[in-house]
């Protein structure tokens, strides 16, 4: 059975109450239920982690090394600043998709680009919660 990290960054866990007209109605412990059960119909462990922190996803990520199969990761805004998260997924080399609810493409001009993309074997954007199970497909 295949494990997999899933790590989800800042403001992730407002789900359901974040700007749900933007982000949806579904709450993190729902978000949390649903990659669950895909993960399962895959033959997947996820492990859950969520953070606030760049400091703490990029200790997470580090702690993965050698642990996990592959990383799902939503970083949220830091996908848009964080250059030490994308660094740090490179130094693992463990096989990762980035997921975003919505199509950052589509948004304020700011979040077009992703430091992130760049370490990642695959991107999922604009497809909601369900881009988690995507992403795990994925990574079978």
């Amino acid at each position: 059975m295949k494990k997999v990290l899933i790590i989800n960054g800042p403001n992730i866990n407002m789900l359901g109450i974040r700007e749900p007209e933007i982000y949806g109605t579904q709450t993190f412990s729902e978000l949390i239920e649903y990659i669950s059960e895909e993960a399962a119909k895959n033959n997947m462990k996820p492990l859950f982690f969520q953070s606030n922190s760049e400091g703490e996803i990029i200790t997470e990520i580090q702690n993965a090394y050698g642990k996990v199969d592959g990383i799902v990761i939503n970083p949220g805004a830091y996908a848009h600043t964080s250059i030490a998260i994308a660094d740090a997924l490179k130094a693992v080399a463990i096989p990762t998709v980035e997921v975003h609810l919505t199509d950052t493409g589509k948004r304020e001009p700011y979040r077009k680009h992703s430091y992130i993309s760049e370490a990642c074997i695959a991107v999922v954007m604009g497809k909601g919660i369900k881009g988690y199970a995507k992403a795990l497909s994925i990574l079978e």
